[in-house]
């Protein structure tokens, strides 16, 4: 017992120590494999480009905006004929149908004299009176006279604006982006209009888009600063282009609403998509991009594009079912691409960053 007391027991606290030290050492200085994965400060991922297969589906091109119900313009009136205006016979506010007579022209056209010769030869010269004719200026179309700024005896001109009639009808229109108008190549004649607070939904008909001419800028002052409230400098005004429709008339609506309207340009079934993401350009042609195997850069590769409903688009050439791109445009963001470059959930933008579109 002496012997294990005084020479054993010792030895064993020393070894034991030793150990106790060695692991200190060891996991102060050189920490194994699963310790950095537990440590949340070493980064342990590796980024990658996403991609996405192409694959069969159908392409909805409906075509949405929001704009308002707005009541139609007004018709002018216009003479027909010179001379002064002889009777009034409406007034502002009264309704009338097509062909009512606004007001009267009287119009006065000299004539020449009568000379008489009597037996003697003398002659006698008789004035006669002018010709006194009257027109009618009439209601272009049946509806409310809104304007009538004439007054009897008052003189006018062959073509001078003499009233106006406003229709009892109404139009929904709204504003329309120079990127939609890549949807509505093959313009229809119809939309779907919805209107908060009114009717169920209705078809509105007679569809046009216009885009007004664009007009010049003012030029400044000599020697003076572009206006910035004409945009002067050289650009000219960047013209606005609106869709509008015409209300059904057995349809209950008022100026002011706002309204929904729903283009519908197209639809293609059992074709080739692939995310707008995954695509540079968004209209006839486009640039999608292959992924190396080897990790080398991806490839440009152009495609052919047909429909497209903000989110997905037709792919008409170029690739086939199973194809894998990159989900994203390398570098570009969402007005690009046509999409969201947002990573779903977290708000975090995606676009430009690497690894990621």
């Amino acid at each position: 017992m002496g012997v294990m007391r005084r020479w054993v027991l010792p030895a064993l606290r020393i070894v034991l120590i030793a150990v106790i030290a060695a692991a200190l050492v060891k996991l102060a200085f050189f920490p194994s494999g699963e310790a950095a994965a537990s440590d949340p400060a070493v980064p342990t991922g590796e980024l990658s480009d996403p991609v996405t297969t192409v694959q069969t589906g159908t392409i909805l091109n409906d075509v949405r905006v929001t704009g308002s119900i707005v009541a139609d313009d007004a018709t002018p009136a216009r003479a027909t004929t010179a001379g002064t205006v002889d009777e009034v016979q409406v007034a502002v506010g009264q309704h009338v149908d097509a062909g009512t007579v606004l007001f009267d022209v009287k119009t006065e056209t000299p004539r020449d004299p009568v000379v008489s010769t009597a037996p003697d030869g003398s002659q006698t010269v008789q004035q006669r009176e002018p010709l006194v004719q009257y027109s009618e200026v009439t209601a272009p179309i049946a509806g409310i006279v809104s304007e009538l700024p004439v007054l009897s005896g008052q003189t006018v001109a062959i073509g001078d604006v003499v009233g106006a009639v406003a229709p009892s009808t109404f139009s929904a229109t709204a504003t329309l982006s120079p990127e939609l108008q890549y949807r509505l190549v093959a313009r229809p004649e119809s939309a779907t209009v919805t209107v908060k607070g009114g009717p169920a939904p209705f078809t509105c008909t007679g569809l046009t888009i216009t885009t007004p001419p664009a007009t010049a800028a003012a030029a400044p002052p000599s020697g003076g600063a572009p206006d910035a409230a004409t945009g002067g400098g050289g650009g000219g005004s960047t013209p606005t282009t609106t869709v509008r429709c015409a209300v059904p008339a057995d349809t209950t609506v008022f100026a002011g609403l706002s309204a929904d309207i729903t283009i519908a340009a197209g639809k293609a079934e059992g074709v080739l998509t692939v995310p707008t993401t995954a695509v540079k350009g968004s209209a006839g042609t486009g640039v999608v991009y292959l992924p190396d195997e080897k990790g080398a850069a991806p490839k440009e590769h152009p495609v052919v594009l047909g429909l497209t409903d903000g989110t997905s688009v037709e792919i008409k050439d170029g690739l086939a079912e199973g194809d894998a791109i990159l989900q994203f445009v390398p570098g570009a963001d969402a007005t690009e691409t046509g999409g969201p470059c947002t990573e779903a959930g977290t708000g975090v933008t995606l676009c430009g960053q690497a690894g990621a579109p």
